[in-house]
């Protein structure tokens, strides 16, 4: 079981990559620092795009409006790591852990 937790909390940590890229590459497209029609930089949002929004658009829709500021990244980003102290942390050492 802790090898399954293993590699479960690897790949929620690679979503937290993927999530703060997405993070980065919104910023400079919206300051004009990279072109969205440069072929490459759509592929590489779209692709961004797909597998961060299922699980952000479910946080958008309960947290409010903070004028353009879009805080659903921080949230999902604060569930994850949650979820690996509470959840898998356990599941990898057989033993609780404090969640802070």
């Amino acid at each position: 079981m802790s090898s399954l937790a293993y590699v479960v909390s690897l790949l929620l940590e690679f979503f937290v990559y993927l999530l703060i890229a997405q993070a980065i590459m919104s910023w400079l497209l919206a300051f004009n620092v990279v072109n969205y029609r440069n072929q490459f930089v759509r592929m590489i949002w779209e692709f961004l795009a797909r597998i961060t929004e299922p699980l952000l658009r479910p946080i958008r829709r309960f947290l409010p409006g903070f004028g353009g500021i879009d805080l659903s990244p921080l949230v999902l980003i604060l569930i994850i790591i949650f979820l690996q102290r509470a959840v898998l942390y356990p599941l990898m050492t057989g033993r609780s852990v404090s969640l802070w």
